[in-house]
């Protein structure tokens, strides 16, 4: 089953995550058992070895000025100012021996380091 993102208000947050990865998050979120509403923030920040490094974590607050779509039941959300370096890229979770983890593939980033983690 494939899940179509909705987009909540004007500013959708133009990732796409796979389905992997949205089933990975709802699992997670599941876990925390926390009392709130639990989106995934997906966020950029600088630092890293390539310039700029990926942060994403459980967030219960969204603010005015975030991008928010709705995969199922997972909420993922972006701050604008992330979302102008990452806008196009594709969140995706992979399950292995080997790079088992979350994964993002930015077109906008020109370089990146060997850890995969920062880029500029």
């Amino acid at each position: 089953m494939s899940l179509t993102a909705i987009n909540i208000g004007k500013k959708p947050t133009t990732i796409t995550v796979t389905d992997s990865a949205v089933q990975k998050v709802a699992e997670l979120i599941a876990q925390e058992a926390a009392t709130e509403e639990l989106a995934l923030r997906v966020a950029v920040k600088p630092g890293g070895c390539s310039g700029y490094s990926y942060d994403m974590f459980f967030d219960s607050e969204i603010l005015s000025d975030d991008s928010v779509s709705v995969y199922g039941d997972v909420k993922v959300v972006v701050d604008a100012q992330s979302l102008e370096l990452i806008k196009g890229a594709t969140l995706d979770y992979k399950d292995g021996l080997q790079g088992a983890g979350f994964h993002i593939t930015n077109p906008n980033a020109t370089r990146s380091c060997g850890c995969g983690s920062s880029f500029s």
